[in-house]
């Protein structure tokens, strides 16, 4: 049986009548270490992001306000998923193209990563990414 290309894991809610706490921790709804943290907002009504895959990186993605829909591909099948609250995050393991499209006004993607930008890690061609699943 073929894995699932989206990997959705719940990030565990606090609070109380003070406001809410979202905590992504080691050993929970992250299952690695974490080496750079990023956050993608200001996107333009109409912009899409992305666009690559990776070698080796993972990464768990999560909309921490507004919405973002996700396509994940991996060279055969393509999945897509609207991340539209902080309570979920979606894993993305190496080896998938991904693209982000949708952003709703006010969005902010936060990204937890498990290594730091290295350009050698990318795929920036989908030709070269399809090429590469189907080789061997």
């Amino acid at each position: 049986m073929t894995p699932p290309l989206i990997q959705l894991v719940d990030i565990p809610q606090r609070g109380d009548a003070r406001g809410g706490l979202s905590v992504v921790e080691l050993g929970g709804a992250l299952p690695f270490p974490v080496r750079r943290v990023y956050w993608i907002h200001g996107t333009a009504p109409g912009v899409s992001r992305g666009f690559h895959a990776h070698k080796q990186l993972r990464q768990l993605c999560v909309c921490v306000a507004g919405s973002v829909r996700l396509s994940l591909f991996d060279g055969r099948r393509e999945e897509s998923v609207v991340l539209d609250s902080n309570s979920q995050g979606l894993l993305i393991g190496p080896g998938l193209w991904r693209e982000m499209h949708d952003f709703s006004p006010g969005s902010v993607l936060m990204v937890f990563a498990d290594a730091e930008y290295d350009e050698a890690d990318y795929i920036r061609s989908k030709e070269a990414f399809i090429e590469s699943t189907h080789a061997g």
